[in-house]
């Protein structure tokens, strides 16, 4: 109902009316038709309630993402006189980028792949510091390599190791579990497969399979969702100022850059299933009295293996985005030749492992502290080198509001290598307590795992006392906050319990600009925890509970505590990660909840990690930079205002820095509930800063942003100077009434992040907005003018 009185006032307003800045303006017959173009947000919607109309057609777009009009408006452009003093309202739908397909559940398993990418856009604000700008991607990418590289190697540790070295080598495993017998020297009397190199060789055939997997993924959600080609424009002069990349031809277009990364990926997870398999039978080779042809074979192997490793590295390192012209080359050769090197290497390591040699028999692990040990360390250095770069970049341009200082690229560098490290664990140890029932067959895991396993308890208890002092505060702000309620509904009779709601609601949506502060928590503990287990790990060769058996009983018991509780930990939650995303697969209302964090999520373009889920941007900015470019320019004198809800604002702003400078002046811009500088300015200040937003505000006709106190994702743009009072309103009252008004007979709700449009000040801005769009083409605005 709210919607429908908003729509007739709308339609009764009268043309003439006041710009935001106070000058009488008019929209008169002469003026080109309008058009309010609405982006939804996270999570999603229906145009049906986008446009407040049950009757919707799709005018463009296909099934993923699309522009949609009431019935009633589908020709609008041959009835201008219909329009006059009202736009022609369409709403694009991009939810199915996110949330449409069931089997997207499984990209839960890509999380720590696309936050280490997320970590590569945020990169402080530089100027002049091209070559520094350039390590810290390099840096970004080795780590993301990295990950790829953990990932394999959890698997070789699952498949090689814990189950055809440890479990088939183990009779005692081996009867437990008969689906391995044909593997077991003792269940199968000495069988072919029995040999424990073709045991290794048959059991590669899993980290091989994932490599496979994940390059297919990567190779298909590219061309289904990143595919799509931004309009040709060249270059604006102005995009060497450093103020924003967004703007650049080749920005949404990262095809030859991910096409590199996935084959340099692709290729350092089979080397790394060829490195597992052949070094267990070079070790048995170089034994003294061992055969020489084969020590031969195994050196030249692992030669072979460093080459490889060494191209990938150069791979990786060579190249970064190329964002100033939209690059469709690409590297054919290296794309198809490196992958198909790599898996001839397999091959050859295969066929060396299972040549048959007498005496040959597992015992123990499979060496894989070593290879988990410098992955950590390579890890860890890696982070503490790009605190180092980022805090030289931020010194060069300082933002007070950026998070951390600069600093947050490196910290959520460091938590997806935490969470590849966990996930990697996890993984481990759930399936050694599912080969080994009794706990004393095998051997288990690496040492590693279990001390990573054992500083979870003490990180966990360390976030549960910040999250404390968090609501502490929080309850704090809320106490403040009820003075500031009664004051803003003055006059109104006093209700205790309503004025606590709204003051709780406020206290609560602050807790949002908090999240510096628990991200730089998390991560230096993760650090330093993570450093004490590999020491601890590398020093002792023992389990954490091991190593402290000659200590103080408080110690040793500790110890012991912290292994067993890590272990289940751990455990459960894997269980609980698999457990979500099979229910996401099933479940359309949960797949909707993970739709919202790949929203978020996934708006950067792959830069650092191919595996990573796709990017939705690559085809929703093109989107709508087409539908806005070519509306603006069928027609002299033709206006356009895109309303952005959320993350709808972001795409917003991103399509209109893809416009050309003469489209930009035919546009006006709307947020609401924007985290454009709550979150994207101070998380990506390179990319969403102060001097981005400012040049933002210059370039199109105008902006208006409206936010409410109770919104814990949308807030101000904070523009330098007075340029900020320009774009931003007033906070709007949540709720809209206090108590029952004639207008409102019924309590009103708070609304926090949603219902903007049910707010009388959307259709006044909006109506604004339209009312100040020249008809013809307008001409560089003063700079006095907001």
């Amino acid at each position: 109902m709210e919607r429908a009185q908003e729509r007739a006032r709308i339609e009764g307003a009268d043309t003439a009316t006041s710009g935001p800045d106070g000058r009488a303006v008019a929209v008169t017959d002469s003026a080109g038709t309008a058009l309010e173009l609405l982006v939804h947000g996270v999570g999603g919607t229906t145009p049906q309630e986008m446009l407040d109309d049950p009757r919707t057609v799709r005018i463009t777009g296909d099934d993923t993402a699309a522009v949609f009009r009431r019935a009633e408006d589908v020709d609008a452009e041959d009835r201008p006189a219909d329009y006059r003093g009202k736009p022609v309202p369409e709403a694009y739908v991009w939810c199915n980028l996110t949330s449409g397909n069931s089997a997207r559940a499984l990209w839960l398993l890509l999380l720590p792949f696309m936050v280490v990418n997320l970590a590569h856009w945020m990169r402080p604000a530089a100027r002049g510091r091209e070559r520094t700008v350039r390590l810290y991607g390099l840096l970004v990418r080795l780590a993301g390599l990295s990950l790829t590289v953990l990932l394999v190697a959890a698997a070789c540790e699952v498949a090689l190791d814990l189950t055809a070295w440890q479990c088939a080598g183990t009779r005692a495993c081996a009867e437990r579990h008969t689906w391995l017998g044909f593997l077991s020297p003792v269940v199968s009397e000495g069988g072919w497969w029995s040999h424990p190199g073709r045991r290794l060789a048959l059991a590669a055939v899993v980290p091989a399979a994932l490599t496979g997997l994940l390059w297919y993924l990567s190779r298909r959600t590219w061309s289904a969702y990143e595919s799509q080609q931004p309009m040709s424009r060249d270059p604006e002069p102005d995009e060497d100022s450093g103020r924003t990349s967004l703007g650049r031809p080749g920005f949404w277009y990262g095809r030859r850059l991910v096409a590199r990364l996935r084959a340099a990926h692709t290729a350092a997870g089979l080397l790394t299933v060829a490195a597992a398999v052949g070094s267990a039978a070079a070790r048995f080779d170089r034994r003294p009295g061992g055969p020489a042809l084969l020590d031969t074979l195994g050196w030249l192997l692992h030669a072979a293996l460093i080459a490889g490793a060494a191209v990938v590295g150069w791979v990786v390192c060579r190249r970064g985005r190329s964002e100033r012209r939209l690059d469709q080359e690409l590297d054919e050769r290296l794309v198809r030749r490196l992958p198909l090197a790599s898996l001839v290497l397999l091959a050859l390591a295969l066929l060396y492992a299972g040549w048959d040699r007498p005496g040959w028999q597992s015992a123990g692990r499979l060496p894989g502290d070593p290879t988990f040990g410098a992955i950590a360390f390579f890890q860890g250095l890696l982070v503490i080198v790009l605190a180092v770069v980022a805090h030289l970049l931020h010194r060069t341009r300082p933002d007070p509001r950026a998070a951390m200082r600069g600093l947050g690229g490196p910290a959520v560098a460091m938590l997806a290598c935490a969470l590849g490290g966990v996930m990697s664990g996890g993984v481990a140890q759930r399936v050694a307590d599912w080969l080994d029932g009794t706990g004393t067959s095998i051997a288990g895991p690496p040492v590693l795992l279990t001390w990573q396993a054992s500083v979870i308890p003490p990180l966990l208890v360390l976030v549960l006392l910040l999250c404390g002092w968090l609501a502490w505060r929080a309850w704090q702000l809320r106490r403040t906050e009820l003075g500031t309620v009664e004051r803003d509904y003055a006059g109104e009779p006093r209700d205790t319990a309503r004025t606590r709601r709204i003051a709780g609601t406020r206290a609560m949506a602050t807790l949002t600009d908090r999240v510096p502060l628990v991200v730089a928590v998390t991560s230096t503990a993760t650090l330093l925890l993570g450093a004490g287990a590999l020491v601890g790990a590398l020093t002792s060769d023992k389990t954490p509970s091991k190593a402290a058996g000659g200590t103080h009983a408080f110690v040793h018991g500790a110890a012991q505590t912290a292994q067993a509780l890590g272990s289940w930990l751990i455990g459960v939650g894997f269980i609980l990660f698999v457990t979500w995303g099979r229910r996401a697969y099933k479940d359309a209302s949960a797949r909707r909840t993970i739709g919202i964090l790949w929203d978020v999520g996934t708006f950067w373009p792959r830069a650092a990690h191919p595996f990573a889920p796709p990017c939705y941007a690559e085809r929703a900015v093109p989107d709508l930079t087409w539908r806005m470019a070519t509306w603006t320019r069928a027609e002299e004198g033709r206006r356009l205002v895109i309303c952005g809800h959320s993350q709808g604002s972001v795409l917003a702003a991103a399509a209109a820095w893809q416009l050309t400078p003469a489209d930009r002046k035919r546009v006006a811009l709307l947020t609401y509930g924007s985290p454009l500088e709550r979150l994207y300015g101070r998380w990506f200040p390179a990319h969403f800063g102060p001097a981005a937003l400012t040049s933002l505000h210059a370039e199109v006709d105008c902006w208006r942003n409206l936010y409410r106190l109770t919104d814990p994702i949308g807030g101000p743009v904070r523009l330098p100077g007075d340029k900020g009072p320009a774009v931003d309103r007033e906070p709007l009252k949540d709720p809209l009434a206090y108590g029952r008004t004639p207008e409102h007979p019924l309590p009103a709700p708070i609304l926090g992040h949603g219902e903007y449009q049910a707010d009388p000040a959307f259709a006044e801005e909006r109506q604004r907005l339209l009312a100040r769009l020249s008809p013809e083409l307008p001409a560089q605005r003063p700079e006095s003018a907001p």
